[in-house]
């Protein structure tokens, strides 16, 4: 099954990256906090997250990015998303 992973710079403004499943509650999310507001997480770091996380990046899939606005005088947030699939054990794939 295909997930959508997102990194973003929360409203804490410190970087996370997260994995939308099925559930419907966004609390139940596997999610890893890089804890730090800059630099941007690295693509080594958010490969390593999602491994963490228990997810691979789908063959072929690039992340994308997104410019996040409210309102044109507030900061800019950015959103960045990959669809990733749950690591598989042995050969499940």
């Amino acid at each position: 099954m295909i997930h959508s992973a997102r990194v973003a710079n929360s409203y804490r403004g410190e970087w996370e990256v997260y994995v939308v499943t099925d559930s419907p509650s966004p609390r139940e999310w596997p999610e890893h906090s890089f804890a730090r507001t800059a630099p941007a997480p690295t693509l080594a770091e958010r490969t390593a997250a999602l491994t963490t996380l228990g997810y691979e990046v789908v063959d072929g899939a690039t992340w994308e990015w997104h410019e996040l606005d409210d309102d044109v005088t507030d900061p800019v947030r950015f959103l960045g998303m990959i669809d990733v699939r749950r690591i598989a054990a042995g050969d499940d794939r």
